[in-house]
């Protein structure tokens, strides 16, 4: 009786102490977003002229019509930046999205724009496909890479640039290597699966890649967008081993630049994660978001694409998923409350109302802060019930991914393989 007991107390101080670490880095989300994106308002453009200001090349990848596309890709022309061009790329000379692109570039003609058709495979990621070309057709050696189904801010170019600017090019320890940008969904139509995507993305996603991203012990991005040298992303091949190291390994690369990457699904996160461990080069995030308008997406639209990308991460850092329930309100509060009721007699009825009234106003506090403005200026009640039915599908969800390596992207079937690389099946 005594070895249970004892067994009890010291699973419950193990459970109390994650209870603690996992609070612990979604204060430190919740704080980091405040300092961080609460005085974007108050940050100045940098007013270097043409001449001196880094040359930077868009590259906006497209394929069919993305909901607020055209508001979408005008932000690009709006970029309060002397020096860039901007290079649409799609796979398909009849797709839909060019129309787009050609109306933008009639009306801002003193941008230069370009469109490239035409796609070259190098593995089964079609984004990877679609932006060979623009990698080699690109004037300038940063690059930015903006998904077109988000837009920016017009400052937001600037910004980053400046962060590229204020370190020197020497490779030294900690250079930064990628700035990059969070995603802030916008609800265009009141569609549950829409809102509860809006949920996912302004609270929970935000608050732990706003936390990891402000420890900085490993690489997190996600690629809506990314901005980096193409002179860096050509010395990558995908291995993740430090190049120094590579020069000891008999093992000989197939591919370096983008087409090592084209075997991945996620080869946003794969790209981030060569700059970080094969050149040693850091990431940044700005003071900016991007903005994802998110049209109409059903309940099960939203839970397979959930699915679809914790079957990927499941293949690329295994621990991180199979913990990932474990840091959810919903386990966790599990968790708390059975350790504070064997370690303090903390009564469960007292302990879960409290556990979520402080997690959700966590969470309103992070929205507000990338939102740049309260979630009472917008319509809170179905805010609060997408968030409640985000919470309460987490672990559902994580049970349905874990079990399976089939996922669908783009009206494509894919089977997720070793180290995040995929084989297309339909």
């Amino acid at each position: 009786m005594d070895e249970t007991v004892t067994l009890r107390y010291i699973l419950s101080v193990v459970g109390l102490t994650w209870y603690i670490a996992i609070w612990s880095i979604g204060v430190l989300g919740c704080v980091a977003a405040r300092r961080r994106y609460r005085s974007r308002k108050l940050v100045r453009l940098p007013s270097a002229p043409t001449f001196t200001s880094p040359g930077v090349s868009i590259l906006r990848p497209l394929k069919g019509l993305d909901t607020n596309l055209y508001e979408n890709l005008e932000s690009t022309f709006k970029q309060e930046y002397s020096n860039y061009e901007v290079i649409f790329s799609v796979a398909d000379e009849n797709d839909q999205a060019l129309i787009v692109a050609k109306a933008l570039m009639k009306r801002y003609p003193g941008v230069k724009a370009t469109i490239i058709t035409g796609e070259e495979v190098v593995g089964v990621n079609p984004k990877v496909n679609n932006l060979i070309r623009p990698f080699k057709a690109a004037v300038h050696d940063l690059l930015w890479v903006l998904d077109s189904g988000v837009m920016v801010d017009p400052g937001t170019l600037a910004r980053s640039v400046d962060i590229f600017a204020d370190i020197p090019s020497t490779r030294l320890h900690n250079t930064i290597g990628l700035v990059h940008h969070i995603p802030f969904a916008l609800v265009s139509e009141l569609k549950i699966g829409s809102l509860l995507e809006a949920a996912f993305l302004n609270t929970n996603h935000a608050k732990m890649y706003i936390a990891i991203n402000t420890v900085g012990i490993e690489s997190c991005v996600v690629g809506k967008s990314n901005l980096y040298r193409r002179s860096d992303i050509e010395q990558l091949n995908a291995s993740l081993i430090p190049i120094r190291s590579q020069m000891a390994s008999p093992h000989e690369p197939k591919h370096y630049g983008l087409p090592a990457f084209g075997r991945f699904l996620a080869e946003d996160n794969m790209i981030a994660s060569a700059l970080w461990h094969e050149l040693g080069l850091r990431h940044d995030l700005s003071c900016d978001v991007v903005r994802n308008v998110v049209g109409n997406m059903s309940l099960w639209d939203y839970v397979w694409r959930r699915v679809r990308w914790i079957r990927v991460r499941k293949h690329m850092v295994l621990a991180a998923t199979v913990l990932e329930p474990f840091t959810e309100s919903l386990m966790l509060a599990f968790v708390g409350s059975l350790s504070c009721e064997m370690l303090f007699s903390t009564p469960s009825w007292a302990f879960f109302p409290l556990h979520f009234f402080i997690w959700f106003l966590v969470d309103l506090d992070v929205y507000a802060s990338i939102a740049g403005h309260s979630i009472w200026q917008e319509s809170f009640h179905p805010f609060l019930l997408a968030w409640i039915g985000r919470e309460a599908l987490a672990f559902p969800i994580w049970i349905l991914a874990i079990f399976g390596d089939e996922v669908v992207w783009r009206g494509r079937k894919y089977q997720v393989l070793h180290n995040g690389e995929a084989r297309l099946t339909t």
